[in-house]
């Protein structure tokens, strides 16, 4: 019986061993999709904070440029969604959309002379992975190495273009 034993024991050395490796190997691929899954999810995050800021800043060029009287930006985010300084409210936007890259509603805000908002940018301190090949109008951001650096200006951005700029498509699906 003792001879049994002895035989199993130099097995069980190299079947540990062996699921040793096994888990080394699933470790090391998983840490490299996780990686990779990072990596992705950046971008994308990136593409949309593009898309984003692109409709916070025209919709601010839009508040400014139908003012009544004196042309003035909105004091609060909020005076987007519905405009009541004429007698028929307006919507220069469809929602108040969150941060892609920190996941709230806190924005930056670009303040204008006049006190308005006159821009947004993201608060995150994320170096950016997308440092060239820009949408014309975000030609600014070219080299910039953090997404807060990213200042979605509504005049800055539209200076040269006409009312019926195309819109950026919408990153992962439909508007």
């Amino acid at each position: 019986m003792r001879t049994g034993n002895h035989l199993a024991r130099p097995q069980q050395g190299f079947t540990f061993l062996g699921v040793l490796f096994l888990v080394t190997v699933m470790g090391a691929s998983l840490a490299g999709v996780g990686q990779l899954w990072s990596v992705s999810s950046q971008r994308a995050k990136e593409r949309e904070l593009l898309w984003v800021g692109t409709q916070y800043a025209r919709a601010l060029r839009s508040y400014y440029r139908n003012s009544p009287g004196t042309a003035a930006y909105p004091r609060h985010l909020e005076e987007l969604l519905e405009d009541r300084r004429s007698v028929v409210p307006k919507r220069h936007l469809r929602r108040l959309y969150p941060d892609p890259m920190t996941g709230s509603q806190d924005w930056g805000l670009v303040m204008s002379y006049g006190e308005g908002i006159a821009g947004v940018y993201s608060r995150s301190e994320r170096s950016s992975m997308k440092r060239s090949n820009f949408p014309p109008q975000w030609q600014t951001f070219e080299g910039l190495e953090r997404v807060s650096d990213w200042q979605f200006v509504a005049e800055d951005a539209f200076a040269d273009s006409q009312s019926t700029a195309q819109p950026l498509a919408v990153p992962g699906g439909n508007p």
